[in-house]
């Protein structure tokens, strides 16, 4: 049986589709892109700021969950613009760290909603 998550310590969803989906002991969540929460605009500021801001979205969601950052098996990474994945790079190994971090793709993408430039989705152990 498969269990909704939501919380209110990441933006809620602009569309038909919940933050994350609980299936037995596994997570998926719906991309995040760099909304602040709280005030469910955009956050300001280039690609380092916008990374921070989707990678909180992302740990309140897997916390909402009963998890962490540190069960997730997989990642997909969408940028707006590849030249901006060594910024990305950086901010997602302090998130991660190297030895014990998610399999991950990265692929660069025609646009992002709301003209963000970056989006990640993640599968993680609960």
């Amino acid at each position: 049986m498969k269990q909704i998550i939501n919380t209110d310590s990441a933006p809620a969803p602009i569309g038909p589709y919940n933050q994350a989906v609980k299936r037995g002991n596994l997570l998926f969540t719906s991309g995040q892109i760099p909304i602040d929460p709280l005030t469910g605009e955009l956050v300001e500021g280039g690609i380092r700021e916008q990374t921070i801001q989707v990678l909180e979205n992302l740990k309140a969601v897997v916390e909402a969950a009963g998890t962490s950052l540190d069960n997730a098996i997989k990642t997909t990474v969408f940028l707006a613009d590849m030249k901006d994945f060594p910024i990305l790079n950086t901010i997602y190994a302090e998130y991660f760290g190297e030895d014990n971090a998610p399999a991950r793709s990265t692929v660069q993408v025609a646009a992002l909603p709301k003209g963000s430039l970056v989006e990640i989705e993640l599968v993680a152990k609960v």
